[in-house]
């Protein structure tokens, strides 16, 4: 009988989309910005990549010694690219996010191919988190944090 009960809930999770909510128009169309953040970064876009930031945003990047503004925000890929270091792929894996009124909250795991000058590659994973705000020009970050993924945490 117990089988049964849990058969039947999970049926019902299924077909009614309880299991597997969708996401919000909102949270549908930062998902987007957050592949172009990553094709912005591939194609080493600084000007379509600054476009995506917030004037007050505030964050802290596995790279930065310390929480960094808006204007420091593509100092991380300017290096990478004068030292001939490219991002060839990634994989983007949404594990969560959360829409209220004007502002999505994303959480993701991140597979970045990264190759140097010698054609060498080297993967690092990551998990990234980013606050976007919409604003009259567009969704913006306004926040956000990273850091490296350990092995026995993926």
């Amino acid at each position: 009988m117990k089988m049964r009960a849990a058969c039947i809930a999970l049926l019902w999770a299924l077909f009614t989309g309880v299991a597997l909510p969708q996401p919000s128009a909102n949270e549908a169309a930062v998902w987007r910005l957050e592949h172009s953040y990553w094709e912005d970064v591939k194609a080493a876009d600084l000007v379509d990549y600054r476009a995506l930031w917030h004037p007050d945003f505030v964050g802290w990047s596995y790279i930065s010694p310390a929480p960094q503004r808006e204007d420091h925000i593509a100092d991380w890929l300017e290096q990478y690219t004068a030292k001939g270091v490219r991002l060839k792929s990634y994989s983007l894996q949404p594990t969560g996010s959360l829409a209220k009124s004007n502002v999505v909250v994303t959480y993701y795991r991140l597979t970045a191919i990264w190759t140097d000058k010698s054609g060498s590659s080297k993967p690092v994973v990551s998990r990234v988190t980013h606050t976007w705000l919409r604003t009259p020009t567009g969704w913006k970050i306004l926040g956000g944090m990273s850091a490296h993924q350990a092995e026995d945490q993926r």
